[in-house]
């Protein structure tokens, strides 16, 4: 059986070594990047923690492309906003694709999710019924329901301020599932809340660990191997796997076609979008129409989770460094609100300096440092170098964020650099992050709106009622904030040990004045 298995992997090696040395010289010359191994590539280059740094120090040896190979499969890096908008925006047309990972699509599942699914009639069906729920026009009609799940946040954050995390969490998937799915949450121990996270969690540090590629995506063949096999663990696990992400996207989405036949469903993207369903369309606009919203709901679903932890996690690190910064964020809360209300939506034109805080907190928390790999499907030549067919090209978002000359002294956390004017409209555009922090082209993550909308709302409210600070020891003195990256795609601190406490008494009335 071994032998069977080694034979494959043989095999698969050998049809490498004959694709590389038997394909056409290309157009131009490679991107620069490092040297690799004969056959297996810059295996060794890559780690399954924290690429992005890896890829940060190959954007300042290399330039504004790094091109690495595994296996022959090209990986490119695009370090610059230059590089990035140019070949992701620009040329989308070729650069929109995702790549085909067995692993992730046909064995674990997930090839429909909108992350997954190759550019074409499906991803655009998709897309479009995502941007109907989340453009820019339909988010104030939420501005109700993250004000309405704002408070309760609030109240749970103070009862228990150790579990930050926990709460953001509970608050992000709670207010999705409200608007996708007319599920309002109970508890922490809701269901669909806890098979959410369960699912986004296998999907961020196991699935798509290390970038997504396993060896069945180098090597489609290993997929054919029998699931007792020895080294076909990764099968074993798939099957697993596959059976919870089906759970995911069937179980809210039946919950709703449940509801709505009780006639008791809250209004919701799905039952809205199932309740304009006319009579007249045969099965197969029907059974299309099931498709595409069962699995562009479960996209809205997963893809909020992680975005919103991850920038509200790294908001409060950046209180707990810098108190001089949430003092006169509070002061000028206080100057729009007089002290007597929490903020909502419509406040944020008047609230110049905190807008600045969550912009800086985009760019120095940066919530996907690689971005998704987009496929491109054509060969191209950018800039005289050669970039073949089949590459996986990454927006090095991190190496970006972090440029000194789009950002002096990139490493610090500081709000003024907004509130300066920027040397032209130009320069004002670059320096804004949320180009670079959504996506690309025809890649940028349809949801940003409603990310962005509730994660401020969330950071303006704690602005106003808590003090967020270091915790302090039996001994008086401030406990640093140990932080530690360990998902492989988002960059979320685990938590860190911080005070969280009312500002003030009068703070506290004000908040538990407030609707429940």
């Amino acid at each position: 059986m071994a032998l069977t298995l080694q034979a494959v992997v043989l095999a698969a090696v050998a049809y490498v070594v004959y694709r590389q040395v038997t394909k056409p010289k290309p157009a131009a010359p490679y991107p620069p990047g490092p040297k690799p191994f004969p056959v297996i590539g810059n295996i060794g280059d890559l780690t399954a923690k924290e690429l992005w740094l890896v890829a940060a120090t190959w954007a300042k040896e290399y330039g504004r492309i790094t091109y690495i190979h595994v296996f022959g499969q090209g990986l490119v890096f695009l370090n610059t906003p230059e590089a990035a908008f140019e070949l992701l925006d620009k040329r989308g047309a070729i650069y929109s694709d995702k790549p085909k990972l067995v692993m992730a699509g046909e064995l674990c599942g997930c090839e429909n999710m909108v992350a997954f699914t190759p550019y074409g009639d499906t991803s655009r069906r998709q897309r479009k019924l995502m941007q109907t729920a989340l453009g820019p026009s339909s988010i104030k009609t939420y501005h109700p329901l993250l004000e309405l799940e704002t408070k309760p946040f609030l109240k749970r954050l103070l009862a228990d301020p150790s579990k930050y995390q926990d709460h953001i969490r509970r608050y992000a998937g709670g207010l999705t599932l409200l608007v996708v799915y007319g599920h309002q949450v109970e508890s922490s121990d809701d269901a669909f809340l806890k098979l959410a996270e369960e699912c986004v969690s296998l999907l961020s540090n196991r699935i798509a660990s290390g970038g997504g590629i396993w060896p069945v995506d180098i090597f489609p063949s290993l997929r054919h191997i029998p699931d007792w096999f020895p080294g076909a663990g990764f099968k074993r696990n798939a099957a697993i796997w596959k059976k919870k992400m089906e759970e995911f996207v069937d179980k809210p989405y039946e919950f709703v076609q449940k509801e709505m036949r009780k006639g008791t469903a809250r209004p919701s993207f799905v039952s809205m979008l199932l309740g304009n369903e006319t009579d007249g369309k045969d099965d197969k606009t029907d059974a299309q129409m099931d498709f595409d919203v069962r699995w562009t709901a479960n996209s809205m679903y997963s893809g909020r989770l992680d975005p919103t932890i991850t920038t509200i996690s790294h908001f409060v690190l950046a209180m707990v460094q810098h108190p001089e910064v949430l003092k006169r964020a509070q002061a000028e809360i206080d100057s729009v609100t007089g002290q007597n209300r929490l903020p909502a939506c419509e406040d944020r034109e008047r609230l110049p300096y905190c807008n600045a805080i969550f912009t800086e907190t985009l760019r120095w928390g940066v919530p996907v440092p690689l971005n998704l790999p987009h496929r491109l499907t054509e060969d191209d030549v950018y800039d005289g170098m050669f970039i073949p067919k089949g590459s996986l090209v990454f927006g090095n978002i991190w190496a970006i964020l972090r440029d000194e000359k789009l950002y002096p002294d990139p490493h610090s956390f500081n709000p003024e650099r907004y509130l300066e004017p920027a040397a032209d409209e130009m320069a004002e555009r670059r320096r804004d992050p949320r180009p670079y922090v959504f996506g690309f082209g025809r890649r940028r993550c349809p949801g940003a709106n409603l990310v962005e909308s509730s994660a401020w709302l969330l950071m303006v409210s704690m602005i106003a009622t808590l003090d967020i600070s270091k915790a302090i020891d039996e001994h008086g003195r401030e406990i640093e904030p140990e932080i530690v990256f360990e998902n492989a795609v988002f960059r979320t601190p685990n938590p860190f040990q911080c005070s969280i406490r009312p500002r003030s008494d009068h703070a506290l009335k004000v908040l538990m004045q407030e609707g429940a």
